[in-house]
């Protein structure tokens, strides 16, 4: 029998029994869906990552402090402060720029309206390290940040939280706890990045945070720009050295304070991603499996129903091959139907979450894998019912009733 014959039999088959068809690819259409949705979820972590990465640049890097270990207990005397700050900056020479950080939920009120804001105390080269820029007004000078004056720079959502456009704000005055600050400029929206949102922030000279308003001098952690990515290893040592003579450590001792790289920081949150769309879709993948043993069983019920009709056709001259053939293509057309279907779904349910502020995004990569897998499926399950059609005895096929 030519193959083209086989495949038109095959899908006639298929059309015969439309709803069964349909209810047996249920299955794979509902597992390749899932598994469309699951890896598009990851796909968008993980380029939501390389914006970050983009964003923040590859040359950053964090100080925070350490731990000081009591017994088992963290004493929790380890501060860092501008001091440390300062070293950095006199020690690098690698060193692009530097800014201490200190940051605290505080009341802002404006006009008639308040809000529970994070308010940050930053150097004027905070900015530049991570890459804010500016909308409208100005950015508040060094000598501002030295003289304790009162003026702050608003991220692009602050005016949401206030009842009022952002870009109003500009050039008036807003109270932190009771102190009279003037808006002096507003940075361009960044968007959300991981578990905080720099457009709801509100950032004010640290000296001033320091004195004026946090009453308290120590920072939560130092930016430093390497001149860099090259210079990064440099920049390390560089601030080791001047943290270890600042807090006055002796050789041997450990250091009190961690340098973290942005990069290996978002590398570590990217595959914590990619171990947790691997775990989801493993899970999509057994709904596959389940779908292709209902596939199989249906096909094995196809099998016995129509065994008078494989001992006519071999009656007639059809070779083994023909009929193992006719019915793996009617495996593979479930299969590969039912992926189809599945892909589209996929794609729709990831375009309702994008719309509903998931990062998602479907690779062609993820699709042709989808629709690969499906067929394969069909390929995996539908032999075993093949290969018994195949071997059906003629003269006990026409004997059936």
């Amino acid at each position: 029998m030519l193959i083209g014959e086989t495949i038109q039999v095959a899908l006639a088959a298929i059309r015969v029994n439309k709803l069964r068809s349909f209810l047996t690819m249920l299955g794979i259409i509902i597992g390749i869906a899932a598994v469309i949705t699951m890896v598009a979820l990851g796909e968008g972590a993980s380029r939501m990552v390389q914006a970050q990465l983009q964003q923040l640049g590859t040359n950053v890097l964090t100080v925070q402090p350490g731990q000081q270990m009591f017994g088992r207990v963290d004493r929790g005397e380890n501060q860092l402060t501008a001091r440390g700050a300062e070293a950095i900056k006199t020690e690098g020479r690698s060193i692009t720029a530097v800014s201490p950080e200190m940051n605290r939920r505080l009341q802002v009120e404006a006009g008639l309206y308040n809000a529970s804001m994070n308010i940050v105390g930053v150097w004027p080269e905070y900015f530049a390290i991570q890459n804010h820029k500016l909308v409208t007004g100005r950015l508040f000078t060094e000598g501002e940040e030295r003289g304790r004056r009162r003026v702050a720079v608003v991220g692009n959502k602050v005016g949401e939280r206030l009842n009022t456009p952002t870009a109003s704000l500009v050039g008036t005055n807003i109270r932190i706890r009771g102190h009279t600050f003037e808006v002096v400029g507003m940075l361009a929206e960044k968007g959300q990045q991981g578990w905080f949102n720099p457009d709801e922030n509100i950032f004010i000279p640290i000296a001033t945070a320091e004195f004026r308003v946090f009453g308290t001098d120590r920072v939560s952690s130092i930016y430093v720009q390497a001149s860099s990515p090259q210079a990064m290893d440099r920049t390390i040592a560089d601030i080791d050295r001047a943290l270890r003579r600042e807090h006055r450590l002796r050789p041997g001792e450990q250091s009190d304070f961690n340098v973290r790289d942005q990069a290996s920081l978002l590398a570590t949150f990217q595959e914590t991603t990619e171990t947790f769309t691997a775990l989801l879709a493993g899970i999509a993948f057994v709904s596959l499996v389940v779908g292709g043993i209902g596939i199989m069983n249906i096909m094995l019920v196809s099998v016995t129903e129509r065994t008078r009709e494989i001992g006519v056709r071999k009656a007639l001259g059809a070779k083994r091959r023909d009929v193992l053939l006719q019915f793996l293509v009617e495996a593979l057309v479930l299969c590969v139907t039912g992926g189809a279907l599945g892909v589209g779904l996929g794609m729709g349910a990831a375009s309702i979450m994008k719309d509903n502020g998931w990062n998602t995004a479907v690779s062609p990569d993820s699709i042709l894998m989808a629709l690969g897998f499906s067929a394969a499926v069909g390929l995996f399950f539908g032999i075993w019912p093949a290969r018994r059609a195949a071997r059906l005895d003629p003269i006990v096929s026409l004997r059936y009733e």
